[in-house]
């Protein structure tokens, strides 16, 4: 009588593999992939790149370090922000020339 033991605990099991199935393609997946974009989008943060913040402030990256840019977000106003707290680029800027003394 007690045969059918473990055939009736997989039976039971089933719907609990599937409901985490789902909930990883559906949730767990899309966010390490938003996760992974946000990193390489904060890595390839440049100089002349259109930021947003995470506090709203849009302006332009003039200087990048490791863990900071520094903003200007009006004439002559510049702000250090945290890289991890970008939450957009709104606009790329072409790389900046390697030789800048040359004449244009």
């Amino acid at each position: 009588m007690g045969g059918g033991g473990a055939s009736e605990f997989m039976i039971q099991l089933f719907p609990f593999i599937a409901l985490f199935a789902i909930m990883y393609f559906l949730v767990l997946r899309p966010q390490q992939r938003r996760v992974k974009l946000h990193r390489e989008m904060v890595t390839n943060v440049r100089r002349g790149d259109v930021v947003v913040t995470a506090g709203g402030l849009i302006g332009k990256v003039t200087k990048v370090d490791d863990l900071e840019v520094t903003v200007e977000i009006a004439d002559n106003v510049r702000v250090r922000v945290v890289k991890s707290t970008l939450t957009d680029v709104r606009s790329k800027s072409e790389p900046v020339p390697a030789n800048t003394n040359t004449p244009s």
